[in-house]
């Protein structure tokens, strides 16, 4: 018996880079199908559902809508464009046949479109190109579109992949084209494009029911969703079905729930066929890349596979004297079982047990993937503390190896000297520079990720903030020696008490400070940025002697330099191999790991 397809159904992801335009195109698609009534509120970049992101402006998780185009169902996963949540890709792509490439009109393809393409070309998926943004003063889309062929080539894409319909489209006010001039019209060239590009769900109707787990989610009144694709055969609401494990084992299950996707909504359903999404609830425990198959026959599908952490974290539960004074969960159970639920549905991030009862080590893959995690949990709630982020050194058949990244970045000419000046000492090669003749230069160079931690904040004071960049994991390479951290050392309170403008009056020469009067600071806390080299230990809450001859009003004005206040990427990249991240729902402080000056020599 041959394949069957599935006429009237299409599964398909949008891949971009950050900031390319995909989740306000996807905005626009459901627009236009019609999905939300006319009376219906709601809110630009609708798939951006997690409060952080829409502060970020940036996807963290991937998420999947549905919408009808003239009797075909179209389902449609938005994912990340950061490499750091590859994992949340390397999931979604199994869930479909077929991507739409949405590439900026001006900026041409950047690192994580290439990140997202090799892996779909890997998957075989069948490529829709989508050049946004055309309205931009800026915009070159015959340049970009060569651009985009180079990069195909580069990938190593066949004949077939090579002969990709190009759409240019304005997704904020909802227009595609087939032509590169458009000032008006709406999405429809691009909805028939996508029925004559991707294709139809295909299944195997001798085939015994399988359901590939891609992503995990959680309802208040069911309890566990697994949300994933059928690949083969029938699901119904109460039937038994087989969990194949990872490890080879199986169980049996109950499906007590059964959720399709319409627009934005789960809606419970009765019965679905090869090639729909769907949510299954009624399963306690499950992980991703898990399938669930037959009761008398299971076959499982091949696991998910995704690439290797290369930072890790120790996370432990705070210890400072100020400990449990400002977050609700604080304890080593709580914080346990929160990293092993987001290691359960975060496929990128890995847990590692410490010695010791209150420590755990989380791998994932980026500094952005983990401090957006500590970010999360502080919003919950939880406190804890950090240590310096350390890159996973792996050994080699030569000696140890450490990940490289491939850096991109965009800057204009007159910092190109100071870019290459900073990347000098952290071993950063130079594989090219081009110059496009607007005034920006763009240059990729390949740099050991330990290179790169704490970069990102020099380079932006080195380029005025006008500078934009990118990296990627690229391979694991050979150990590149010593690489410098920061040069100075740490301003540290030897006692407790309030901070003083007295004090900080006297102490400015010091250095920068990250505390301001009327804070409250403890023994071995990190107050400020030491201006040579070493630590340096100092009284911040001296107070002024009063004396019936010296009235406190009497004094002088004090002018205070206004405090340095660390964001959480900042704080991370801060930090030695001695000092950690007191994290609370209220506050970051920087601290010694050991607290008592007299014990840290």
């Amino acid at each position: 018996m041959s394949m069957q397809e599935r006429e009237n159904l299409r599964n398909l992801a949008i891949i971009a880079h950050v900031d390319h335009g995909k989740t306000t195109l996807v905005d626009a698609m459901l627009w236009q199908s019609g999905i939300f009534g006319a009376h219906q509120e709601v809110r630009e970049r609708v798939m951006d559902s997690i409060d952080l992101e829409r502060e970020k402006g940036i996807t963290i998780m991937a998420k999947n809508t549905a919408i009808e185009y003239e009797g075909t169902r179209i389902n449609i996963v938005d994912t990340p464009g950061h490499a750091d949540f590859g994992g949340e890709v390397e999931r979604t792509l199994k869930l479909v046949d077929g991507v739409l490439l949405l590439v900026d009109a001006s900026e041409g393809p950047l690192p994580q479109t290439r990140f997202v393409l090799r892996k779909a070309l890997d998957a075989d998926l069948k490529p829709i190109v989508v050049i946004n943004k055309i309205d931009r003063p800026d915009a070159r889309s015959q340049e970009v579109l060569n651009e985009i062929y180079d990069l195909f080539i580069d990938l190593d894409a066949n004949e077939e992949q090579l002969e990709f319909p190009v759409l240019y489209c304005i997704a904020k006010d909802g227009i595609a084209s087939l032509e590169p001039e458009v000032d008006e019209g709406n999405l429809r060239p691009l909805f028939q494009q996508i029925l004559a590009t991707i294709p139809c769900p295909r299944y195997d109707p001798e085939k015994t029911f399988q359901f590939l787990i891609t992503s995990l989610d959680h309802d208040d009144y069911v309890g566990r969703l697994a949300i994933g694709r059928i690949f083969n055969g029938r699901v119904f609401k109460g039937q038994e079905a087989t969990r194949c494990l990872l490890d080879g084992t199986t169980r049996t299950v109950k499906v007590t729930q059964l959720y399709g996707y319409d627009g934005l909504d789960r809606v419970p359903i009765d019965d679905a066929e090869p090639g729909d999404i769907v949510a299954i609830a009624g399963l306690d425990e499950l992980a991703i890349g898990e399938t669930l198959a037959d009761l008398e026959s299971p076959e499982p599908l091949p696991p998910i596979l995704v690439d290797e952490p290369t930072l890790e974290m120790v996370f432990s539960t705070n210890t400072s004297p100020m400990a449990g004074k400002e977050g609700t969960h604080v304890t080593s159970t709580k914080l346990r079982e929160r990293l092993v639920k987001e290691s359960l549905t975060n496929v990128a991030i890995r847990l590692e047990e410490t010695p010791g009862s209150d420590a755990l080590t989380i791998a994932g893959r980026g500094e952005l993937q983990l401090a957006i995690l500590i970010e999360m949990m502080r919003r919950e709630g939880y406190e804890f503390s950090v240590g310096k982020p350390q890159v996973i050194v792996r050994p080699g058949p030569e000696g140890p190896e450490e990940p490289v990244e491939m850096l991109t970045v965009d800057c204009p000419e007159e910092f190109v000297g100071a870019v290459t000046q900073k990347l000098g000492p952290r071993k950063g090669r130079m594989l090219q520079m081009i110059n496009h003749g607007t005034g920006r230069v763009r240059m990729e160079f390949r740099v050991p990720a330990r290179g790169l931690i704490g970069f990102r904040t020099e380079f932006l004071t080195e380029t005025r903030g006008t500078g934009i960049m990118n990296h990627l994991f690229d391979s694991f390479g050979p150990w590149q020696g010593e690489i410098p951290h920061r040069i100075t050392g740490a301003l540290v309170s030897d006692r407790a008490g309030r901070v003083t403008a007295f004090a900080i009056d006297h102490l400015q020469p010091r250095g920068i400070f990250f505390v301001a009067p009327g804070d409250m600071v403890y023994e071995g806390m990190i107050v400020g940025e030491h201006s040579r080299p070493g630590d340096l230990d100092l009284n911040i809450t001296k107070e002024k002697k009063l004396t019936n001859m010296r009235a406190a009003s009497a004094d002088e004005l004090v002018r205070l330099v206004p405090p340095t206040l660390l964001s959480l990427e900042q704080a991370l990249e801060f930090l030695a191999e001695d000092e950690q991240l007191e994290v609370t729902p209220e506050s970051y402080r920087l601290r010694k790991r050991v607290l008592q000056a007299n014990q840290r020599k």
